[in-house]
């Protein structure tokens, strides 16, 4: 890890070793971990025109600012390069002056997560572990099975999901071949039991809100987003937040092309929870320490009542002057619809939340009018069928007869 110094405590500063196990602080209960890079030598090696003419287009092509050595094997899966797009007609209905999409459900696996999984395994081989494992609400879980499946056998992965995880996030995690643990109760238990399964058995940890290295993945979300648009960052920068790590990722992000001179402007994060299961929101809004909250929302992926890197987001937040937000199930069902029609993209309800977000942001005057953003899209909608249907609706039923189609039709205005 060429331009890795060390790792450091958010907490109390404490240093250490960046080595590939070492998951939190010794002093600090849950200290969470953050890793430092040497900054002026980056910017000696590494320039924005190297990086255009890097033929790499995966994660890896940011190297210089990932914890990772050389010549460790990376996962075969193609993640990132995730497209981003331009809504005119969503940025004229949310009320802003232009609205950026970032489709990360497009990743291999179908989540953002794919980008902390890849890590996992780089550092799980650094560390000299065969078998990765972690506790997750269903996307974590299927980016690792699928990244370790890509490795053709040679590692393996075992996973702890509480028992509501959606059908397809199971189906997937199944065909990968993960050895799946379908625990009875909430992803609270579900963590606990994969961290006493870690500890018992000596398998490497890939649950993102305790591995330091797993935020580093995530932050290439921001860098890739930067490079896309040409290192001119709109105002605000938009996630569904969960255990909190996905915006803490994007954070580092900017924070590091900042570091490097290679953007200008740091955008404002807004993070966006649902109304069912929001305590990040709280500490934030309260400024206070963290209160465990009921996991009462539609959105999966980011139901977490007892989110463990809460500090980190709530740091990352009020660092670049954002704000969070929360939204209710019925808002971030309406604005999958809406997405979907007016956009072509399917997102699950955690992905189409932070645009329900952004679109409630706007409304009570946080976003101005006069403002831009971009919106990070961070799993996809075939993921969760069943809210998919909740959100669209019914297909028009008939008869195999033409003039009854066609009376149906005219009753609806569709013809």
């Amino acid at each position: 890890m060429e331009y890795v110094e060390g790792l450091h405590c958010i907490k109390c500063a404490k240093e250490y070793e960046a080595d590939p196990e070492r998951y939190l602080c010794d002093d600090c209960e849950d200290g969470i971990l953050d890793l430092d890079y040497d900054y002026a030598k980056i910017k000696r090696d590494w320039s924005k025109e190297i990086l255009k003419n890097t033929s790499e287009q995966r994660i890896w092509r940011y190297a210089p600012l990932l914890p990772i050595e050389k010549n460790t094997e990376k996962p075969k899966l193609a993640v990132g390069n995730t497209p981003i797009y331009e809504s005119r007609v969503l940025a004229d209905q949310l009320g802003i002056k232009q609205l950026i999409i970032k489709d990360d459900g497009l990743n291999p696996t179908a989540s953002l997560k794919d980008r902390a999984s890849a890590m996992a395994v780089v550092k799980a081989q650094e560390a000299g572990a065969v078998t990765v494992a972690c506790s997750s609400t269903g996307n974590a879980a299927s980016s690792l099975a699928g990244n370790i499946a890509s490795m053709g056998g040679r590692m393996k992965s075992v996973i702890f999901v509480p028992d509501r995880a959606p059908a397809g996030k199971l189906a997937q995690l199944l065909v990968y071949g993960a050895d799946v643990v379908s625990v009875q109760g909430s992803y609270e238990e579900a963590f606990y039991l994969s961290a006493a399964a870690i500890d018992k058995w000596g398998w490497y940890n890939r649950n993102a809100a305790i591995n330091p290295y797993l935020v580093e993945g995530k932050k290439t979300v921001s860098i890739e987003l930067a490079e896309q648009l040409n290192w001119q960052m709109p105002d605000w920068l938009v996630f569904s937040v969960g255990d909190g790590c996905t915006i803490a990722g994007a954070y580092k992000g900017l924070y590091d092309l900042a570091q490097l001179g290679f953007i200008e402007k740091m955008p404002k994060l807004l993070g966006v929870q649902a109304a069912g299961c929001a305590p990040i929101t709280e500490a934030f809004k309260n400024n206070e320490e963290l209160k465990v909250s009921q996991e009462n929302t539609i959105a999966d992926s980011i139901a977490v009542g007892k989110p463990r890197n809460w500090l980190k987001a709530v740091r990352a937040v009020r660092d670049s002057k954002g704000d969070m937000i929360n939204v209710s199930d019925q808002k971030i069902l309406q604005m999958m619809k809406t997405l979907g029609e007016k956009s072509g993209i399917f997102a699950e309800p955690a992905g189409a939340a932070g645009l329900a977000g952004l679109k409630k942001a706007a409304e009570i005057g946080l976003v101005k009018k006069e403002e831009s953003a971009a919106a990070v899209i961070t799993g996809n909608g075939l993921k969760d069928i069943k809210n998919g249907r909740k959100a669209a609706g019914n297909p028009i039923e008939v008869e195999a007869d033409l003039d009854k189609l066609t009376q149906v039709f005219k009753e609806m205005g569709v013809v």
